[in-house]
């Protein structure tokens, strides 16, 4: 995954009277990561019973596992990039009654969203989102999504669902499109909410050598099982 937010790293490098630009870049070498993770119909069954009742985020093995974080860009010395964090912390619940679904909520640990450079998930964890203060953000749906044109033959469809984002304790209106499967006695459920940072109190790093974009996306990929 592309380097983000190497804060730690340029600091030692300037202390040290290296140049911090060249040798970041020399390092980390700006290219796109792999996009955040959608409900795949690969090896989908037919839906077994209904979609009304209970449902819980649980645990999914292979492309359809419960995963939640960020996708962003980024330039990095001239060299423009998309960085994608992820984490499989995520819990949720979603209610379903008379093929509508009427409440639904997904809880992420911002704590142990990742990338694979350590000192860039620090910053994320710290000076960006003050993960020890804010542990969690959260998607709420707010309106009600009509399910009854969800398909029962292994097949995936996009519903627009209406709800709150909650990031540092900033609650914002959104709408996102969701990809939803009902395969075997399982539903799954991928999106992209996007999001301006500093509606939600968050700056993202402008160092120079870097610079984030203030629009990106949350993403989300849950794997649910009847409560």
């Amino acid at each position: 995954m592309k380097k983000w937010w190497l804060i730690g790293a340029a600091v030692v490098v300037v202390r040290a009277g290296v140049p911090a630009g060249p040798w970041i870049y020399g390092e980390f070498i700006a290219e796109d990561d792999a996009p955040a993770a959608s409900v795949s119909t690969e090896g989908a069954q037919a839906a077994s019973g209904s979609v009304d009742g209970q449902w819980i985020v649980g645990a999914e093995e292979g492309a359809n596992r419960t995963a939640a974080g960020y996708t962003v860009s980024e330039i990095l010395n001239g060299a423009r990039a998309t960085v994608v964090g992820a984490t499989d912390q995520v819990a949720g619940t979603a209610d379903v009654s008379g093929e509508k679904l009427s409440g639904a909520q997904v809880v992420v640990q911002v704590a142990a969203i990742a990338t694979d450079n350590s000192r860039r998930d620090g910053q994320f964890r710290g000076n960006v989102m003050a993960a020890d203060t804010f542990p969690t953000a959260t998607f709420t749906l707010t309106t009600p999504v009509d399910l009854a044109s969800l398909p029962t033959d292994g097949t995936a469809t996009t519903v627009k669902a209406d709800g709150t984002l909650t990031l540092e304790d900033q609650t914002r209106p959104v709408t996102v499109d969701v990809k939803v499967l009902h395969s075997g006695d399982k539903l799954v459920a991928s999106g992209s909410v996007p999001v301006t940072w500093s509606d939600y109190g968050i700056t993202p790093p402008s160092l120079g050598f870097v610079t984030v974009d203030d629009a990106g996306t949350v993403d989300f990929l849950v794997s649910l099982d009847r409560a």
